[in-house]
């Protein structure tokens, strides 16, 4: 594949998505921007992250559900070129797209439950109690954009 070659890589990207645990969502509000890394399950398309019942990050979405989400893997060290440009093979996906805080307790119990099953499959559900004391934030992506970097070739995605 060749330097900045852009194809339609979906599949790729939500490959990325379901393999990693860890990424950083960009919230805006009249406060200004607001960046926090956290855990995250990319199930059935959507990106699900739990929180504390309430905070900044549920704020931000209040006033402004527009959200960017960044997931990024390094899969080399840094390699020194003597000179010219320095290297590191890694992969990145960036998603915009909507939160939505779910409110519904039947709703955000399969939500929880879907991202324990996709850490650990065949988790048993969680108990009503403790569905109570979570909040929930699904993002429904609408735009995709990913990288991936090997040797030195750059290969960009976007759907």
């Amino acid at each position: 594949m060749g330097t900045n070659e852009c194809t339609d890589g979906r599949t790729e990207m939500e490959g990325i998505l379901r393999r990693e645990s860890w990424g950083c969502l960009g919230l805006s509000s009249d406060a200004g921007p607001y960046v926090v890394p956290l855990n995250y399950a990319y199930v059935d398309g959507r990106i699900l992250i739990h929180c504390a019942l309430e905070g900044r990050k549920l704020d931000c979405i209040r006033a402004d559900p527009r959200v960017c989400f960044v997931v990024a893997r390094q899969e080399s060290t840094v390699r020194d070129h003597g000179g010219s440009r320095c290297h590191l093979d890694c992969d990145s996906v960036l998603c915009t797209g909507t939160a939505r805080i779910v409110e519904d307790l039947h709703e955000r119990a399969d939500a929880l439950n879907a991202f324990n099953r996709a850490f650990k499959p065949g988790a048993d559900d969680l108990a009503p109690d403790r569905v109570r004391a979570c909040a929930v934030i699904e993002i429904t992506v609408a735009g995709m954009t990913g990288r991936r970097e090997r040797a030195g070739k750059r290969v960009r995605w976007a759907s």
